[in-house]
């Protein structure tokens, strides 16, 4: 569970698109050979269209692919993602085997990084001695200050403690870099899972303290001693918890800023030295901070002198091992594997060593990585036509706009100027990052992974007071993701994710526009969702709506809202509605408006519309649209996933996300000549539409 930043900062800045896992072979037709269409054994012809779409359209490709035992879930994300991963090793396994590679060149670096992951035997002869020096600074704590300047030490390794640190735009002026503190320290899931009075939370409690057990005895202590030494932890963390913002109080960005001088941040916490703590990063002269939730350090603050040192050192012990243990030797690795997958996740067995190597490589040095995998998978073809669609679906929204009855002109001019101002990235940065002063050997996998950590955490804050970057990207180049950055109003899709069956340019508009055009509209629409809507074209966050206009969008949303919570994932589990807002408003907006686009480039391209409704394997283009998007969220899931995707996460289930949005539309139901009453049509008193 590695992080370069691992904390909630700027969690609710960018909303995220659904990453899963790493790219899909093109699709086998009934005969076996390979298509660039639709495969009609996906489907399950035994469930009606109009009685459950997501069974209809995924049934067939579900019943076939179970979840690997290595996976918690297995969909199309991962399908392309295990391509991806097939060209990413191929890349590696070369690097890897020139041991005369250039010192400090690209091919060095990959080479080196993944070698010494896939080096097993020197990384079980090391077991936990790696860590030595780190818990050999953690032993000699004597003060606050001692324990202060630990904490950051850790930090710029990418352990988890105390709190988070890094740098972020203003939110209220995006032209400057400010330093940027959330609240952190957790090794549960997020603040709740410390206080569900039910007794399957309290059980996983109880796994818990069981495993930090474990972990602190496979460093060596007593079993005794790592009994009360897990205890120790959990009580710590659970009073940093209280002091928690939860995911849905994370989600708001007003509530989540307080900008601060360091005298400032100084009263807000009168016994951690902030001035002590910018020199230990190196960074003396930060000059402003984002306090993301006061009330949690306001309790750190007072945890620094309530809670005895001891404690405190045992607390970063377990934070140190917790974050090194995927790299170290299988006892640790397996340990770490039981609680965090296969408790929580409800996977049976580890990922192949490449695999994870894979992941770890593309994690320090993505961009490096990066430059050799667009070479093999993303030609200059596939770039042109990818922003074309873009820009199509930007004109789809801004036509959108003009007939909206509940906006007025004020605010749809301010909406339009956003849109218009709305920042374009595909496939990969015109400029790559620099990791000349990233050192990397084939001597150790886990020193390798802290100087990478320690080079990011460097190289993040050394941005603050200096202009913004609007040349970087937030995901690697071979990500089977996408975002969009309020920040900076841009919308970014790396190579990965531009795949097959997501997006294939030899096959028709219907499965491109209802496939990655569904996924592109998703992220334009993030600029208008509940979160998004409060930053301008600029991004600065500043209200520019009129009063009116938004009453008019929160009813909207909050319908929204509403429907989702209704959806059970199982048991009494039900959805979040205020927690999956966001990512549904996308939901619905991007199928919504990628229509539109579908429907403008079809008659561009065919003006008869009889020609344009020819049949394809017995389906109407429009009907192979929605078919696309639903083919999007094919997935089987375990149900500890479901579970703990349903607390934690932003994006509600997969089935939800299908027919959720589907539901709302009166286009999805002519299409299928679905009827009122049928569970794919919500009643027109409860439809949800916002674009």
């Amino acid at each position: 569970m590695r992080s370069s930043r691992p904390m909630a900062v700027a969690s609710y800045a960018v909303a995220w698109f659904v990453v899963i896992g790493a790219v899909a072979s093109l699709t086998a037709g009934p005969s076996g050979t390979m298509s660039h269409g639709f495969d009609l054994s996906d489907l399950d012809t035994t469930c009606k269209a109009c009685a459950d779409f997501y069974q209809y359209a995924t049934g067939g490709w579900r019943a076939r692919n179970p979840i690997p035992a290595a996976y918690p879930s297995w969909g199309q994300f991962n399908v392309i993602a295990n391509r991806n991963e097939a060209i990413l090793h191929e890349i590696l396994d070369q690097a890897a085997q020139d041991r005369h590679a250039a010192p400090g060149s690209i091919e060095q670096k990959i080479g080196d990084f993944y070698g010494s992951c896939m080096d097993e035997a020197a990384i079980e002869a090391a077991g936990a001695k790696p860590l030595q020096p780190e818990l050999a600074r953690i032993a000699k704590i004597a003060s606050v200050a001692d324990l202060e300047a630990e904490a950051m030490q850790l930090q710029s390794i990418g352990v988890n403690a105390m709190f988070g640190f890094g740098s972020i735009q203003d939110f209220k002026d995006s032209t400057q870099v400010i330093g940027d503190a959330g609240q952190g320290g957790l090794g549960m899931p997020d603040r709740d899972y410390y206080f569900r009075p039910d007794d399957a939370s309290k059980k996983l409690r109880d796994q818990y303290v069981a495993h930090v057990t474990r972990m602190f005895i496979l460093l060596g202590d007593a079993p005794d001693t790592a009994a009360a030494e897990a205890k120790t932890v959990m009580s710590l963390e659970t009073q940093l918890a209280q002091a928690s913002s939860t995911d849905v109080e994370l989600r708001d960005p007003v509530a989540n800023y307080h900008r601060m001088t360091p005298a400032e941040l100084q009263t807000a916490t009168a016994h951690f030295i902030w001035t002590d703590y910018f020199r230990e990063t190196g960074f003396p002269d930060i000059a402003a901070v984002n306090l993301e939730q006061p009330k949690f350090f306001q309790q750190l603050d007072q945890m620094l002198v309530s809670v005895p040192l001891a404690d405190w050192k045992t607390y970063l012990r377990w934070h140190l091992v917790h974050s090194a243990a995927p790299m170290l030797s299988s006892n640790f690795v397996n340990e770490n594997f039981d609680f965090y997958a296969k408790t929580l996740e409800g996977t049976t067995e580890l990922r192949p060593r490449w695999k994870r190597c894979i992941s770890a490589t593309d994690h320090d040095l993505g961009e490096a990585l990066g430059q050799k995998y667009v070479e093999k998978a993303f030609p200059p073809q596939a770039k042109i036509a990818a922003v074309q669609m873009v820009h199509n679906l930007m004109a789809a929204l801004r036509a959108d706009m003009e007939t909206l009855t509940w906006m007025g002109p004020e605010t749809r001019k301010q909406a339009e100027a956003k849109l218009d101002a709305m920042t374009l990235k595909i496939g990969y940065p015109d400029k790559w990052r620099d990791y000349s002063a990233y050192q990397v050997t084939r001597d150790s996998y886990l020193e390798n992974a802290f100087r990478g950590e320690a080079f990011e955490f460097r190289r993040n804050l050394a941005q603050i007071g200096k202009p913004v970057d609007r040349t970087e990207w937030g995901l690697t180049p071979p990500s089977v993701n996408a975002y969009y950055n309020p920040l900076m109003n841009e919308i970014v899709f790396p190579a990965g994710i531009l795949q097959p069956p997501f997006f294939d340019p030899k096959a028709d508009d219907a499965l491109n526009y209802g496939g990655m055009g569904s996924i592109i509209g998703h992220e334009m629409t993030h600029g208008f969702d509940d979160e998004g809507s409060q930053f301008d074209a600029q991004g600065n966050l500043r209200d520019w709506w009129t009063p009116e206009d938004h009453k008019n969008f929160e009813a909207r949303a909050d319908c929204i809202a509403k429907q989702f919570d209704a959806y059970v994932v199982g048991g009494d589990l039900h959805e979040n509605g205020k927690l999956v807002e966001g990512e549904s408003i996308a939901d619905l907006g991007g199928v919504t408006i990628s229509h539109m686009a579908f429907e403008t480039a079809e008659a561009a391209t065919s003006p008869d519309r009889a020609e344009r409704g020819a049949l394809i394997d017995g389906f109407t283009p429009e009907q192979r649209f929605y078919l696309a998007y639903a083919r999007n969220w094919g997935e089987n899931d375990r149900p500890e996933i479901e579970r703990l995707q349903t607390n934690t996460d932003p994006h509600p289930v997969n089935r939800f996300r299908a027919n959720g949005p589907l539901s709302n539309l009166p286009e999805f139901a002519t299409a299928f000549a679905c009827q009122a009453g049928d569970a794919m049509v919500r009643p027109e008193v409860e439809r949800c539409r916002i674009w």
